[in-house]
């Protein structure tokens, strides 16, 4: 017998006080929504809960959302045709609405939290976490400018629209171009990874080629000089660990050639190390898809360190993401299964909103790249 059936129940109709008490309620609830300012109506929670309130099932088709939301802000499209805006959006990555910027950094947070309060009173999201400047908030909201990223730009560079932007020289073993025919840096790397694979050095999907262009059009938007505030240096923005490791020299850290040759190495070796935790975790998933799942958690480790994605695979906390989505990995796209294992464990072991974006940027890159009808015969596009 079910509890609720122990007791005869009464109609409510037939219980004047709780009616009472219920009305004295619904007028209390009106007199505080009336009197009451911002901080009585929001939800206070660290933006990290929103996060840990997530269940595993919500990363259903999150990738194909986020792909359109940072698809507006790198190429400049649609409610970020005008990039004095910011765009908002969900834990599941669904676009909500966008802003106006303000005229002030300050008044533009404030508008910022204005507009999250604004999207919860009418039922576009559950809940809101005011933002600051050192803070996160929720919904989710990007600038739609975004100084350090111009795809166009970018390419020219790759693609080597200038004189200035073609190369030529040696490293190592290696030879590219000459003064008279100087080379792309689409043709370096293809070159290079031709030989390094041909020599047995490289053991990568087969479509890694296309990801480290996008990664470099992301990393460095092809500028040879580009050094970030991490010290990460070069077209690779390669750490000096990571150029050191390579056996590159302080006054070569910034070679273009020794820079992709350096960073196809330590990709390699990013999925040498991530194979065996993979393929015990995803090893039944089908063909296509663990390939691709497995090259996109191999971009991530160039982002955020093989030891940190190896930890979503195995760690007894945060792979547990992973084994969700392995077991039920039927519903989930494999960009879904990247995306959440990321996203669930959003502000532990210093991931942050930057780890979530990178994949999906560099894998958007490498897209319009491949779109350009200057790279129509380019052999990276055809993988």
């Amino acid at each position: 017998m079910q509890a609720s059936n122990l007791n005869p129940t009464i109609p409510e109709s037939r219980l004047p006080g709780r009616r009472i008490v219920s009305v004295l309620t619904g007028l209390l609830a009106g007199l505080l929504s009336a009197f009451s300012g911002p901080l009585q109506a929001e939800e206070l929670k660290d933006w990290t809960s929103v996060i840990r309130e997530s269940p595993y099932w919500e990363s259903k088709g999150v990738y194909s959302n986020i792909r359109s939301v940072r698809r507006w802000i790198l190429e400049g499209q649609a409610y970020c045709s005008d990039e004095n805006r910011h765009i908002f959006f969900d834990r599941r990555g669904k676009f909500l609405g966008y802003m106006e910027n303000a005229d002030t950094r300050a008044a533009t947070q404030q508008k910022l939290n204005t507009t999250r309060l604004k999207f919860t009173r009418d039922g576009r999201s559950d809940y809101w976490v005011p933002g600051s400047a050192g803070n996160t908030g929720y919904p989710f909201a990007l600038a739609c400018k975004q100084p350090h990223v111009d795809l166009d730009e970018a390419m020219s560079r790759y693609i080597g629209s200038e004189a200035g932007d073609l190369i030529w020289g040696s490293w190592d073993d290696l030879s590219i171009g000459s003064p008279q025919s100087p080379r792309s840096l689409h043709q370096a790397l293809e070159e290079i990874y031709k030989v390094r694979e041909q020599q047995n050095r490289l053991d990568l999907p087969p479509e890694m080629p296309r990801y480290l262009a996008g990664q470099l059009l992301i990393e460095s938007g092809g500028r040879r000089q580009a050094h970030s505030a991490a010290n990460a240096r070069g077209i690779m923005q390669l750490s000096t660990v990571v150029l050191s490791d390579c056996g590159i020299a302080p006054p070569n850290y910034w070679h273009r050639l020794a820079q992709l040759d350096c960073a196809m190495r330590l990709t390699s070796q990013n999925a040498r190390y991530l194979r065996p935790a993979f393929d015990k975790l995803f090893g039944h998933l089908p063909k296509e898809k663990r390939n691709r799942l497995f090259t996109l958690l191999v971009v991530q480790a160039y982002h955020g360190g093989a030891t940190r994605v190896k930890d979503l695979l195995d760690d007894p906390e945060l792979s547990q993401p992973a084994a969700y989505l392995a077991q039920h990995h039927q519903g989930y796209s494999a960009g879904d299964i990247a995306f959440g294992m990321i996203f669930h464990n959003l502000g532990r072991n210093r991931l942050g909103l930057a780890s979530l974006y990178y994949v999906v940027d560099v894998e958007l890159a490498a897209e319009a790249l491949c779109e350009d009808r200057r790279m129509k015969k380019a052999v990276l596009c055809g993988l």
